[in-house]
């Protein structure tokens, strides 16, 4: 099977993500294409509008144990733990290849503390990096990640404490598992984001009933696939009513059909996650499906799509 690129067309793929140019809106979702190296027999990832690594931290952490991935009905459950060499890997096996590809970049940084994204974040300052991606949404982890993007405060201080640190597009990653996705969004963009992505997982468990044991080693997990996307088109729409900074949507992205809801939802660009597991040529699929559409309706340039929705 032959890397597969996106199919020409004359339609505008250009999009500018809080300062981050992509030649297209599709994006990986981090912890779904690890660096790319992976995917590069199935996808030329210099032709996707950015490659997300999975998250990084200052040290390797060994993730969470087994059994973490479980198959539930249009999804899958996850409980990995950000597992990953750390930073220094990163910089010298996987970032350098991204360069030699010509692929943009955008590195999800994670932390056990405030401290630790801000570290990691300056370890990256001299290697190849277009974007940030402050993950503070992470379900499986017990320090650090979701427990720090569910409290206000928590948002401003390691937004404002990583905004410090970097002048590059700093992209802030939101969970879904609070009660008013706004009013984060609206810490993240008054704290210095550029950018916001969300939706990341919810957190949900799948049970055996045979064993009336839980699946999933750590009972719960990152819920994700195509089930979600209801919901994170509903805060995607919702935070592009509250911000002005762009959005990064996902959450069950599959098709180009489900991409250009995302958009006229308000969000810039999206990211492809789950499916690559099913199909590791979806991201390129979905860049062929925008296409598909915007020459069908007639949309020369894929930025009017953007908020178009009508409500």
């Amino acid at each position: 099977m032959a890397a597969k690129t996106p199919r020409e067309t004359s339609v505008n793929l250009v999009v500018n993500l809080g300062g981050l140019t992509m030649k297209n809106p599709v994006t990986t979702a981090s912890g779904t294409f690890a660096a790319g190296m992976e995917y590069s027999d199935f996808v030329d990832v210099s032709a996707l509008g950015a490659v997300t690594t999975k998250g990084v931290s200052l040290n390797g952490w060994e993730g969470n144990a087994s059994p973490r991935i479980a198959e539930v009905p249009s999804g899958m459950l996850n409980s990995i733990g950000l597992q990953n060499p750390g930073v220094v890997h990163l910089k010298s096996e996987e970032l350098p290849w991204l360069r030699e590809q010509g692929a943009a970049t955008i590195v999800n940084v994670s932390g056990h503390s405030f401290d630790e994204y801000v570290q990691v974040i300056e370890a990256l300052e001299d290697a190849p990096v277009d974007a940030y991606e402050v993950n503070i949404s992470c379900p499986n982890v017990d320090a650090g990640g979701m427990t720090l993007g569910t409290h206000v405060p928590s948002v401003e201080k390691v937004v404002s404490l990583c905004r410090e640190a970097t002048s590059r597009p700093l992209i802030v990653k939101l969970t879904p598992n609070v009660t008013d996705i706004t009013e984060i969004a609206r810490a993240a963009e008054a704290s210095g984001a550029d950018a916001i992505s969300l939706i990341n997982t919810l957190l949900g468990m799948a049970i055996d009933v045979k064993r009336r044991r839980p699946v999933l080693a750590r009972v719960v997990g990152g819920f994700s696939g195509p089930a979600v996307k209801p919901v994170a088109l509903r805060m995607v729409w919702q935070c592009s009513k509250t911000v002005s900074v762009p959005i990064l949507g996902m959450g069950g992205v599959t098709t180009g059909t489900d991409a250009v809801e995302f958009m006229l939802a308000g969000a810039t660009a999206v990211a492809v996650g789950t499916a690559n597991f099913m199909n590791p040529q979806a991201t390129v699929d979905v860049i062929d499906g925008i296409i598909d559409y915007c020459e069908e309706q007639g949309v020369n340039d894929v930025n009017d799509l953007i908020g178009a929705l009508e409500c």
